[in-house]
Parts: structure tokens; C-alpha cells; sequence
């Protein structure tokens, strides 16, 4: 998209950018302490899955459990369209689902089974750990991160679609390292095809699914205005993940004891394939709220002629940003396509920070001015770059 040259903008001009404050030394301790526990869970979950399984059907499972990942870690970063996350905190909540989450989900489950079946008999144990347990178990090691992430991150969690994004990450890491045991177990019982078309192919999202319930409560308790709401939704949403999980494991539950699978698939059909679509539905609606959100704060900058009035609509619009990537890309080469990308992902973080400060979100360090002095220096020599070589 070709544009006249910037004019000068005193608003983008003087004064120090922004700078995140630096690390301290116990920080970065505290960090790589934390990063060697989670890779100490995930390594102790991997020994227990092999120890159950043997080395063959455990590399087996892991191989055909992690193939896939890429291709879903994509689509849940296509949905994030206006402002995506950062990669370091995206790889944590991965991470966290496939290491942590899983760690203390297994501990836990299966004391709790051991207890019941000690107790009570096999039957009840089983139900117990499938249909009680693990949903209340698992969804509570995911959605920790998810509440972390909330008021840790406040300027990086927006609202419902940040919130579904991050809880796909986690459960698509969760995801990826049960599906390590049961497709290790599968290979065991020769029953692997059956197995990976149920989970590979029949219920992917599952767990993503479920989380995201936890997500959407938080992202509209970030959004809403209402003390009531702020407190009850994040609970609202965590109950509807575990009831939905739990009533996904009720149906396999049920099925086998009744040697009756229409049950699950009636499970499926009525109620996990109706709410992700429903889950779609939830995005679409996000990215037009969030499309509203950059329409708002930065018409400010079009009226100042920070903007022109055509990069104004492309940046409101996805699919306008879209095509300008593209065509900086294929006419001017990957470095005007990174440049384009940076315009559109400051001029996003300029509205975003902006509405958060309209809202009394504002950062704990007092540097919400400097952030966004910082946000429109970038627009501006941005700009003043894509001038200059018409991309």
C-alpha cells in the first residue's frame, strides 16, 4: 500500500522511548528456577508414561501425539488477528499445559482414584477418576495459569479472545502430552488407529475447548464494568469447563459400561460439536469488538494526521492489514513485509493501551504516558520508512 510522506507530527518527536523496566537479578533467578521445575514436572510425567507403557510404544505415542501440534498451534495464533501476543508468554502457557498442568493432573488423579478404590470397589474408582476427578482436577492445574497470566499480565489481556487464546495454548499442550499415554497404551493393546481417530481426528480441540470456557470468563471479566460481574464470571466460565469436561468423560464413561457408543457420539454431536461453533462464534464477535476498539482510540491520530485516512481503514480492518502484509511481501521483499507488520502491531498496541487507561487499567509503574509517547514514535518512523520505499 503506497501512502504520501508522513508530515511532521511534534507528538512523535523528543524525549526518551519507552523501555521495560530491566530484571533484577532475583527475578531472573526466580524465572529459571520456575523453567527448571516445569522441565523437571514434564520429564517426571514422560518417565511415568513410558515406565507404564515400555520405550517403543512410548516413543511411538510421542512422535504421533506431537506431528500435529504445529498445525494447531497455528490456527489458535490465526485467531489472534489485531494484536497478537507475545511468543515468550504463548510458549509459557503451552508449556505450562504440556508439563506442569499434566505433572500434578496425574499425581493427584491417581491418588484420588487409589483412595476411592481402596475404599470402595474398582467400579467407583473408575468413575471417580473419569468423570469427578479429572475434570475438576485438570481444568483447576490449567486455569491457573490462565488467572496468573490475568492479573500478572494485565497489559497483554485484553479481553474474551486473549483469554481464549491462551487457554488453547494450554490445552493444546495438555492435549499433546495425554495423548503421549494414551496412544503409547494404544500401541500396547493394538488399538493405536482407533485411538488416534478419536483423538487426533474426532476431538482435537477437546481440551482446548473446555479450557476456553475458563477464558472467556476472565476475558469478560476484563471487559465488563460491573463489580458483580468481574467477580462471578472467571467462576461461571470454570464451571462450564468442567461440566463440559465432565460430561464428555460421562458419555465415554457410560458408553463402555453400557457397550453402547451412540452415547458419545451423541455427546459430540449435540453438545461439543454445538459449542465450538459456538466457541467460533464468540471469536468473531471479539475481533469486531476489537476492530471497534482501534476504530475508536486512533481516530484521534487520523484527525492529527499521524495517519492518513487510508492506513487508518487498513489498520481497523483485518483483512486490509492482511493484504498490505502481502503486498509489501511480494513488492519490496521481507523487510517491508516486517515493517508492515510492525506498523499494524504498534498502531494495534497504541489503541489497546489506550483503552485499557480509558477503563483505569493502568501500569503499576506510572509509565502509561511513556508508552504511549513510545507507541507513536514507532507509528511515525514507521511510516516515514514505508514512505520512502512505497511499501
Amino acid at each position: 500500500m503506497s501512502q504520501p510522506p508522513a508530515p511532521h507530527y511534534p507528538q512523535a518527536s523528543g524525549g526518551p522511548a519507552f523501555a521495560p523496566a530491566r530484571r533484577s537479578g532475583l527475578k531472573w533467578a526466580a524465572a529459571l528456577l520456575a523453567a527448571l521445575l516445569g522441565v523437571l514436572c514434564g520429564l517426571s510425567t514422560l518417565w511415568i508414561i513410558g515406565y507404564g507403557t515400555g520405550l517403543v510404544p512410548f516413543l511411538t505415542g510421542l512422535v504421533v501425539a506431537a506431528l500435529p501440534v504445529p498445525v494447531y498451534v497455528t490456527l489458535v495464533l490465526w485467531l489472534d488477528r489485531y494484536e497478537p501476543e507475545p511468543s515468550w508468554l504463548l510458549a509459557t502457557a503451552f508449556f505450562w499445559g504440556a508439563l506442569v498442568a499434566v505433572f500434578f493432573a496425574i499425581l493427584i488423579n491417581s491418588f484420588g482414584v487409589a483412595v476411592v478404590q481402596e475404599v470402595y470397589n474398582e467400579d467407583a474408582a473408575n468413575f471417580y477418576g473419569l468423570v469427578i476427578s479429572a475434570p475438576l482436577v485438570e481444568e483447576s492445574a490449567k486455569a491457573l495459569a490462565i488467572v496468573a497470566l490475568f492479573f500478572w499480565k494485565r497489559d497483554e489481556f485484553d479481553g474474551v479472545l486473549d483469554g481464549i487464546v491462551y487457554a488453547a495454548m494450554i490445552g493444546l499442550g495438555f492435549a499433546m502430552t495425554e495423548n503421549v499415554k494414551y496412544y503409547g497404551e494404544a500401541v500396547t493393546e493394538s488399538n493405536a488407529v482407533g485411538v488416534f481417530v478419536v483423538r487426533g481426528l474426532f476431538s482435537p480441540f477437546a481440551h482446548p475447548l473446555f479450557t476456553s470456557m475458563t477464558g472467556i470468563g476472565l476475558g469478560l471479566a476484563r471487559q465488563s464494568h460491573s463489580r458483580t460481574a468481574k467477580a462471578a464470571l472467571p467462576f461461571v466460565g470454570f464451571a462450564l469447563a468442567v461440566v463440559l469436561h465432565g460430561g464428555w468423560n460421562g458419555s465415554a464413561y457410560f458408553a463402555g459400561k453400557l457397550d453402547n457408543g451412540l452415547l458419545v457420539l451423541g455427546m459430540y454431536f449435540l453438545v461439543m460439536v454445538p459449542t465450538f461453533v459456538g466457541l467460533l462464534l464468540v471469536v468473531f464477535l471479539a475481533l469486531r469488538r476489537e476492530g471497534g476498539i482501534l476504530r475508536e482510540h486512533l481516530r484521534c491520530d487520523f484527525e492529527r494526521g499521524l495517519l492518513t485516512h487510508e492506513e487508518y481503514q487498513c489498520v481497523c480492518s483485518v483483512r486490509s492489514r492482511a493484504r498490505a502484509s502481502l503486498d509489501a511481501l511480494t513488492r519490496k521483499g521481507p523487510r517491508a513485509w516486517r515493517a508492515r507488520v510492525q506498523f499494524n502491531r504498534a498502531a494495534s498496541e497504541l489503541a489497546f493501551h489506550r483503552s485499557r487507561v480509558a477503563r483505569g487499567i493502568k501500569a503499576r509503574d506510572g509509565s502509561d504516558a511513556h508508552r504511549e509517547a513510545s507507541y507513536v514514535r514507532q507509528i511515525y518512523e514507521l511510516r516515514l520508512w514505508l514512505a520512502s520505499n512505497k511499501a
